[in-house]
């Protein structure tokens, strides 16, 4: 017998050990006899903590599709595992060695180190996997996977090696992220761009050899505005510290008023005056002429823009700073490098890794970090009047407190005319009137600005452009099959539109920097002797032999974490290794995978997949949601929204969890809001299906050896039968197409509502009558019905269905196998007639019990029912029906009438009308009004709403989560208003 309440907490630790103790997970259990296999690849998790949400949705949806296959007969493949994730798991190390104030990666060396990081990967490893079951992951846990374990080094080893040979990987000096913190290069995903309050400084960069021109600037007329000679050109910086790197200014082609000195030099104004570089004035079409002074200065080694600027123009390229974010205190004295410098200027060849060579710091600046820097480059140039001032109480002035420098008498000047709004250079060369002091002082020109700021998504400091030598994938050649694939439909993104996003990335692709400057990763297998040369093997020992038997040094960097992921659908088969299942389970079948990472794992898994296994690796890519909180925010500790799905599950059960994540994942909905009302419901269904299965059991229903509910001859349990055959279709064709919602709602409604609201509720009077056949009939097939029901539904709510799959029935009953391992159920019976019968019936009640509440109608009080129009069919139907009719629609009589009696609330059912007399049940004066009110009050508030939703600035201005509540709301008021104007329209029958 079937306990009063479900405990989950129990239950699913008990039920997930005998799903192991079975084996029912390990790759093709249950399998028909030459059955296909499906294939599922894990997005491997990080190796760095514990689960959250995100992770307990894309692990939920792919464990409905396994099961779901499993059950279908499937030689069925979960392949689990982990990421050793470089950069986040050295960083979680280092973070825990310096809180229990032991020595640093360095004081350790890189053997210790990498010793220690292997004790974090074991018991993060554990965590995971640990988590993982806990959800009901029915992962093949035999064939776990790492990273970099052997069998996947190997893998990775051989990729390099292969992608090496053929030219394809290859050492460069390059523009990449450069974290100053972990003092690495990182990937773009690994950084955050944020709108941060920035400022914008205007500096004169002077003329070589005091030369003038004529400065002019007009109006979109043509009409001159300004006139003036000057002997600089001026530029607008958010990075002064850089500008002791710059190579080069650069103004449009089309920039009339630089077009007298393009060509020549100017001198960038920081550093000691006899030393300063100069740089040449070029044209290129990446300035803009209408923003700042429309001068851009080329810093091409710190900055993503200009470096493509450099490329494109010869310009020399200095690296200014350390890997610490300071600036440089190496090189040759500063004398020499000016020397060099110069050189490059008057037409003397320089390549990339020579400039490298080159440090251009003053010595007062050396060491200093590099907003230490920028204030001092800022005083310096200030003060030796080469920033472009403007009055004080210019509008687009932000002098910030502290950084102004002390200004003397000669700082003021009185304006013979106002400057113009939009700024000019040339405004603090007008004239000055004696004996007039409007009480303006002249001022550095700092424009106060939002701008876009990288940090280090872990590091949370400001990621450095750095030039440096990597290592790269020749990218652009990998993508060119990826992109094929997709376009030709051998893999295909849903929903469909997420393949614009792989497009317009691919279209674009730039080399991959896939080295790291990092201890914990796969070490490059690129070998050097003392003269520099490389030599790229599998082994130490066969660079040597390469070398000739030379001492080769080791390459210290290690492989960005992707390069190695990259890999996973084939190297977790086995390869390079020709396996048994890499030949069954390659290509894979579907990864789900957020829309984060469709750049950086999915486009690469394309690439590698096709290029060494000559085949996508998997034929669909599903884009899941990202769970947000209830409020439609993303989830993050410091607004203390964090949901944690460990927490969930010891509240509510890993079954209601689950439920709650896919009844809400709407396929091409970007977010999903999670909360613990979600999760409640996910339980509330659970203990509606348990309460369900025990109310069948205490009635006597058991399962029935050779039950076969087509032979059924009860109209009511014929109409179960075919509903129930409805619900199979229903579920399998929206599995069939992602569609998780729909899916898991489907066999929600047919659960709680056709089942248990309705089938059981028309069931009691059997149960509990006299007519034994029909009784055993309705029995058998209420117990058949609960077992279809644990099928479709076992893969949204494994652990509940098992449990009841195997408690239920009588000893001689019990299943002989576990649900996970049976078989899909398939529709059986399809009665129409059966089915309008009964739907018939439940519509008719389903509309009485709506009007009593919109009437308001107290629940114990009974109505006559009176039935206008009523065909001959109706009228056997209502004969047949009427007890139930009137125990469930709370009924006094049913009388047939020829047209509707005055004073009714009326329903239009099929060819009939269902009258309700409401004289004396109800005050129809005080009802009238009490709605009224209400519907006054809902308009009012959809009126409010719709003004808020029709303003644009409300539009724009406001978060996105805040504009969707708001139209949620108005959805909402809008469906209760029909409501009340259905229940007005009624008594206004009735009156």
């Amino acid at each position: 017998m079937l306990d009063k309440t479900y405990d989950a907490a129990s239950v699913e630790p008990r039920i997930y050990e005998t799903w192991e103790e079975a084996e029912a997970f390990k790759a093709g259990a249950g399998a028909k006899d030459g059955a296909d296999a499906f294939t599922i690849v894990i997005p491997p998790p990080n190796v760095t903590g514990s689960l959250h949400m995100g992770h307990a949705l894309n692990n939920t949806l792919q464990d409905i599709l396994v099961r779901w296959k499993r059950m279908q007969g499937y030689d069925v493949l979960w392949q689990p595992g982990t990421d050793h994730a470089g950069i986040a798991t050295q960083m979680v190390v280092e973070r825990e060695l310096a809180a229990d104030n032991k020595p640093g990666r360095r004081d350790m060396g890189r053997e210790a180190f990498i010793a220690r990081v292997w004790e974090q990967k074991e018991k993060s490893e554990g965590t995971i996997l640990g988590q993982l079951k806990r959800l009901g992951a029915s992962c093949d846990w035999s064939r776990t996977e790492f990273t970099m374990s052997p069998n996947l080094s190997d893998a990775v080893l051989k990729v390099f090696v292969d992608l090496y040979k053929e030219g394809l990987i290859y050492r460069s000096k390059r523009l990449v992220n450069w974290d100053p913190k972990f003092e690495t290069a990182i990937s773009d995903l690994e950084v955050e761009n944020i709108e941060t309050d920035g400022h914008m400084w205007h500096f004169k960069y002077p003329l070589a050899g005091g030369e003038t021109y004529e400065y002019v600037e007009k109006d979109e007329d043509g009409n001159v505005t300004l006139r003036e000679t000057r002997d600089y050109i001026s530029i607008a910086t958010t990075r002064p510290e850089t500008m002791l790197g710059d190579g080069a200014v650069a103004v449009h082609p089309g920039d009339e008023r630089y077009k007298p000195i393009i060509g020549k030099l100017c001198e960038i104004p920081v550093g000691p005056k006899e030393h300063r570089r100069l740089i040449p004035i070029i044209t290129d079409e990446y300035p803009d002429p209408d923003f700042g002074s429309g001068a851009v200065k080329i810093t091409g080694a710190h900055d993503f823009n200009d470096y493509q600027v450099a490329l494109r123009n010869k310009i020399p390229m200095y690296r200014l700073m350390d890997t610490q974010g300071a600036m440089r205190a190496d090189g040759a004295p500063y004398s020499e490098e000016a020397k060099k410098a110069q050189a490059i200027i008057d037409g003397a060849e320089m390549t990339l890794n020579e400039v490298d060579e080159i440090n251009i710091v003053p010595d007062e600046l050396r060491g200093l970090d590099r907003f230490a820097a920028r204030k001092r480059v800022i005083d310096q140039i200030t003060a030796e009047g080469l920033a472009v001032m403007v009055p004080s109480d210019h509008p687009e002035v932000a002098w910030m407190k502290g950084n102004a420098p002390e200004w003397d008498t000669n700082g003021k000047a009185i304006l013979k005319k106002k400057v113009p709004d939009q700024v000019r250079d040339g405004a603090e060369n007008d004239e000055a009137v004696p004996g007039e002091d409007p009480g303006s002082q002249l001022l550095p020109l700092v424009e106060s600005k939002k701008i876009m700021q990288p940090f280090g998504d872990r590091s949370k400091v400001v990621i450095e452009p750095m030039l440096t030598d990597q290592w790269f994938v020749d990218a652009k050649t990998l993508a060119e099959p990826a992109l094929k694939a997709v376009q030709n439909g051998d893999t295909k993104f849903v929903p469909g539109n997420w393949d614009k996003t792989y497009y317009n990335w691919l279209n674009d692709i730039q080399p991959w920097c896939i080295s790291r400057q990092l201890w914990w990763g796969h070490q490059i297998p690129v070998w050097y002797d003392d003269d520099g040369n490389e030599y790229c093997a599998m082994s130490e020992e066969e660079a040597v032999a390469m070398a000739g038997g030379k001492a080769l040094t080791r390459d210290e960097d290690v492989l960005d974490t992707w390069f190695s992921s990259a890999l996973w659908p084939f190297s977790t088969l086995g390869w390079p290794h020709k396996t048994p299942e890499l030949e069954r389970y390659y290509k894979t079948d579907v990864l789900i995978t957020g829309f984060d990472i469709i750049f950086f794992w999915v486009a690469r898994m394309m690439m590698q997949g096709i290029h060494f296994m000559k085949e996508v690796p998997f034929h669909t890519v599903y884009i899941n949601s990202i769970v947000v909180d209830k409020n439609g925010k993303k989830m993050s500790k410091s607004l203390g929204n964090v949901l944690d799905p460990l927490e969930l599950i010891g509240t509510y059960g890993a079954d209601a969890t689950r439920y709650a994540l896919a009844s809400q994942e709407v396929q091409g909905r970007r977010t999903l809001r999670m909360s613990d009302q979600a999760a409640e419901g996910g339980q509330r269904f659970a203990t509606k299906l348990w309460n369900a299965a025990r109310f069948a059991e205490m009635n006597g229903c058991g399962r029935v050896d050779g039950f076969d509910p087509a032979a059924t001859k009860h109209t009511l349990n014929r109409w179960i039968a075919t509903e129930m055959g409805k619900c199979i279709a229903e579920v399998t064709k929206a599995l069939e197409d992602y569609r998780f919602n729909d899916a898991s709602g489907g066999i929600y409604r047919f659960t709680w509502n056709t089942f248990c609201d309705w089938y059981l509720e028309l069931a009691k009077p059997i149960f509990n009558g006299d007519d034994e056949a029909a009784k055993a009939e309705t029995r058998a097939t209420a117990a058949w019905a609960i077992d279809e029901i644990l099928k479709v539904l076992h893969p949204f709510m494994p652990f509940l269905t098992e449990e009841l799959w195997e408690r239920l029935g009588d000893e001689g009953q019990k299943a002989d196998t576990l649900l996970m391992l049976s078989a899909w159920p398939k529709p059986l019976v399809s009665d129409e007639a059966a089915a309008s019968e009964i739907n018939w019936l439940v519509d008719l009640i389903s509309e009485i019990r709506s009007v009593r509440a919109e009437m308001n109608i107290p629940a114990g009080a009974k109505v006559e029912i009176v039935i206008a129009g009523a065909g001959e069919a109706t009228q056997t139907r209502l004969a047949t029906h009427q007890s139930a009719i009137l125990r469930l629609a709370r009924g006094e009589t049913i009388e047939m009438a020829d047209s509707a009696p005055k004073g009714a609330a009326q329903i239009i059912v099929g060819e009939a009308t269902i009258c309700l007399p409401l004289a004396g049940v109800i005050d129809l004066s005080a009802e009238k009004a009490r709605l009224e009110k209400a519907a006054g009050k809902l308009e009012a508030d959809i009126s409010k709403i719709e003004k808020k939703l029709g303003n644009p600035k409300f539009v724009e201005k406001a978060p996105e989560e805040v504009v969707s509540e708001e139209k949620t709301k108005v959805a909402e008021a809008k469906e209760k208003l029909d409501k009340i104007q259905t229940a007005l329209s009624r008594i206004a029958e009735a009156e």
